[in-house]
């Protein structure tokens, strides 16, 4: 009867239990086409692990959480200071979110080397522990009945020492591979920071572009205001016509909306400028001209002097290369698995009382068998050699992986190397390519900026169509923005290469 009854007792307590852990969906939706109505603290934080009653009122809007219903402040920058492109820099360095965090990673990683360094050095544990017994019953024996009642109390103060003497070279090739880890993990912080300055120096020559457009468009309509008036002269005195002076105005507004197009587009390069930077987007700078930088095809190397000692120094090559080498280690502590491990092992205590006991409670960790009796001081060293005979084929297994990934490795280094060559020969490709396509828009610009001064002056005189004024006032504003246009591509080309070759490490020279 008893064990029926605690057959019941179980039961209902696994019910219990599994109820326990499904009542847990109470914390997600309802369904699947109602809003999650969350529960809220005054100030409108969410609890975890707490749902409301469901309100379809709002709609799938969460609540205004007030504690993050703020906007970082922006940095302190001279407001009378036009930033140019290395200092820009210089404040996305210390800015940006993304240099934190990868040196953050960095120091995690490195870390991780430290802790595999300490597995040299012993294991030195201290346990100290009190016990209380009691026990109270009532026993009987040739018919006589008595009470069994007793308790006893006492203490165990122990230490211990583990050390790992000889291994065979299996740690040492941990911490080898723990350290490769590192580099990788500083090259890619190096990697953060060259990144971040190709990314503001795009965005400071975008920037750049969108200012010259807009200085173009703010020309263009003088133009346009020039070529009206000359028609409304003409018309004036009975030369023109009424289309002639509707096609100037026509152009006018043309040119105007133009203007406006280009004021949005500097405002968006200067958010995009400043997003690169890593400052906040309210953030009021004014962004230093670089239009009197001067451009030449002669400028750019060749590409057969610079691939070599590019792949030396690139981040992505240099990675691969020490994942090469912490493969290589992996597969030495691999092989060591096989080998004996030599260690000592010591340890002391000191029992005090007269606790019954067979094992000292501890956490995490292997209970030692004690006996609590009396007062006792006892220490014990030994030296001991493990052998591993079998293991199922962990360890082979394990020998497997460890030879398949360092094979792995060296492909993914040869891969790296050759995506590195074209990379390099793609980028030093498109600097060639927009300097000689600078150089050419130069020209158009300077023979289109003719064709309209000479069609002004042909129109003035009585001798050339408000057509063909028209037309040659469209193709200065676009041969003036395709010049525009070519020298901020240059400039990027030029920070392209720069970081394909591995040496972006300041401003673009």
């Amino acid at each position: 009867m008893r064990t029926c009854k605690g057959g019941i007792v179980l039961i209902l307590t696994s019910l219990c239990l599994s109820g326990c852990a499904t009542s847990a969906l109470d914390m997600a939706p309802e369904s699947a086409d109602r809003p999650w109505t969350p529960t809220t603290t005054t100030n409108g934080e969410i609890i975890a692990g707490a749902r409301a009653e469901s309100d379809t009122s709002g709609g799938y809007v969460l609540p205004a959480n007030s504690a993050l219903a703020f906007v970082a402040a922006p940095p302190a920058v001279d407001s009378g200071k036009a930033y140019s492109l290395p200092e820009l820099i210089d404040l996305a360095e210390s800015s940006n979110p993304e240099t934190r965090i990868a040196w953050n990673d960095a120091r995690k990683v490195a870390l991780a080397a430290g802790i595999a360094e300490s597995t040299y050095l012993p294991r030195i544990t201290a346990t100290a522990i009190g016990g209380y017994q009691g026990s109270d019953g009532r026993d009987s024996a040739l018919g006589t009945n008595f009470n069994s009642n007793g308790s006893a109390s006492g203490t165990v103060s122990a230490i211990s020492l583990e050390w790992l003497l000889f291994d065979f070279g299996e740690r040492a090739a941990v911490v080898d591979a723990a350290k490769q880890a590192s580099v990788i993990s500083n090259i890619a912080f190096t990697e953060v920071h060259q990144q971040v300055i190709y990314n503001v120096a795009l965005a400071f020559y975008a920037h750049a572009a969108a200012q010259g457009r807009l200085i173009t468009a703010t020309q263009s309509l003088k133009n346009a205001l020039i070529v009206q008036d000359a028609a409304a002269d003409r018309y004036k005195h009975g030369f023109g016509t009424v289309m002639e002076t509707a096609q100037s105005r026509q152009a006018t507004a043309q040119a105007n909306l133009t203007l406006v197009q280009a004021t949005g587009g500097v405002e968006d390069a200067y958010l995009a400028l400043i997003t690169a930077v890593g400052i906040s987007p309210l953030t009021k700078i004014r962004v230093a001209d670089v239009s009197d930088r001067k451009l030449s095809p002669a400028i750019a190397p060749s590409v057969e002097s610079i691939i070599t000692s590019s792949l030396a120094r690139r981040p992505d090559v240099l990675s691969a290369y020490a994942a090469q080498k912490a493969s290589l280690a992996n597969v030495r502590a691999a092989h060591a698995e096989f080998m004996p491990k030599i260690f000592v092992s010591a340890n002391g205590s000191y029992n005090s009382g007269g606790l019954d006991v067979t094992g000292l409670p501890s956490v995490g960790q292997q209970p030692s068998t004690v006996n609590i009796n009396g007062n006792r001081l006892g220490g014990a060293v030994f030296v001991g050699v493990t052998i591993p005979l079998y293991d199922g084929g962990i360890r082979n297994a394990r020998l497997a992986q460890a030879r398949a990934e360092s094979d792995s490795a060296d492909a993914r280094l040869t891969r790296v190397r050759e995506d590195a060559v074209r990379q390099i020969v793609f980028a030093d490709n498109a600097l060639h390519t927009s300097l000689s396509a600078y150089a050419a828009s130069q020209s158009l610009a300077a023979a289109a900026q003719t064709t309209f001064d000479a069609a002004l002056a042909a129109y003035r005189s009585g001798v050339g169509s408000i057509t063909d004024l028209t037309l040659a006032e469209s193709q200065l504003l676009q041969a003036k923005n395709a010049s525009t246009d070519a020298y901020s591509t240059a400039l990027s080309a030029a920070a392209t290469l720069a970081l394909s070759t591995g040496t972006l490490g300041t401003a673009p020279q």
